[in-house]
């Protein structure tokens, strides 16, 4: 087995619940969209989570083939979250900072 050098990128913020549907269909426009077809992305899934107070959380995971590659999405500062106009209108609870890893296996 070949060992894997890919770089995972992680984001996690927080809707209402009654809002879960509308966000998931828009971060689908315009952030998984943006990163599927950056030059680089592997794949990306986004991930939801109900709190069961009325809260969903949501977590964005995209594997990517360098951190460079990350620049083409994000800009020079990969540690910082990328917003979108209507994110002010969804989100509760927002990470600023970004996650990544590298995927060993």
């Amino acid at each position: 087995m070949t060992e894997q050098r890919a770089v995972v990128r992680m984001w996690t913020g927080v809707v209402r619940t009654e809002d879960r549907d509308s966000y998931v269909e828009y971060v689908e426009r315009t952030g998984m969209d943006e990163y599927r077809t950056t030059a680089g992305n592997l794949d990306a899934w986004l991930l939801t989570r109900d709190l069961g107070d009325g809260r969903t959380e949501i977590t964005t995971v995209s594997r990517w083939e360098s951190r460079d590659a990350i620049v083409g999405f994000a800009g020079t500062d990969i540690e910082r979250a990328v917003f979108y106009p209507e994110d002010d209108r969804f989100l509760l609870e927002r990470d600023l900072h970004v996650r990544h890893y590298e995927q060993r296996s």
